[in-house]
């Protein structure tokens, strides 16, 4: 069983999403919060599989709170979902870099919620390739030179070669085909670069890569 905490400022979202995983027989909601800070007290109450956050919020906002959920130790399995509206602002960088699984839009169908939920608790993210282009195209931008992750120093040759084909955004089973590879090898490759990296999820590692300046071979 999928146990779920939601955390948001509006009633009629809650009730929807209490309504919505009330009928699936694999999803549970275990706790609900009003605002960021009530919404860490459930969390840490809880200690669900998977928090649907939204991003703005009173007293503690969405990324605050996203923040103290990935700093504290007892929650390293907790996996963050990010409810928003706002679509792909400079509010997605930064819960990126803060730890968040994922995005789903408020307007989204119910099937992608649910869709959402089960993928982050398997240990997915959700980082679409309109989401990786958007944050490949912020890094991109003229800025402060790149400090690399110290963890790269830590990667094989070929692990830093996929996670430079991780940072485009592609599958497992896509970068298998571009290196004529299976994917459960990529699959392990990603696993120990998460662990070299210390990246919660595949989305943080996107991060770290873009960050580092680590990209796929031209």
């Amino acid at each position: 069983m999928i146990r779920v905490v939601v955390v948001d400022d509006q009633a009629l979202v809650r009730v929807g999403v209490r309504t919505l995983i009330g009928s699936e027989p694999d999803i549970e909601l275990v706790g609900e919060g009003t605002d960021g800070r009530t919404g860490v007290s459930a969390v840490r109450t809880a200690v669900p599989d998977v928090v649907l956050m939204d991003i703005r919020m009173p007293e503690m906002d969405g990324l605050a709170a996203l923040r103290e959920i990935t700093a504290d130790p007892a929650l390293s399995g907790v996996r963050v979902v990010m409810l928003t509206t706002f679509g792909l602002d400079e509010y997605v960088f930064e819960a990126l870099r803060s730890g968040a699984s994922g995005f789903v839009l408020k307007d989204a169908e119910p099937e992608e919620l649910l869709r959402a939920v089960r993928v982050v608790a398997e240990g997915g993210s959700l980082l679409s390739p309109s989401v990786t282009r958007s944050v490949i195209a912020r890094f991109a931008r003229p800025g402060p030179a790149t400090v690399a992750h110290p963890g790269i120093e830590r990667l094989t040759d070929r692990e830093r070669e996929v996670v430079g084909w991780v940072a485009t955004g592609m599958s497992n089973d896509e970068i298998a085909a571009q290196l004529v590879v299976s994917s459960e090898t990529i699959r392990t490759h990603v696993s120990r670069a998460m662990l070299k990296m210390h990246a919660r999820d595949r989305a943080q590692l996107v991060v770290f890569a873009l960050q580092s300046g680590l990209g796929p071979p031209l």
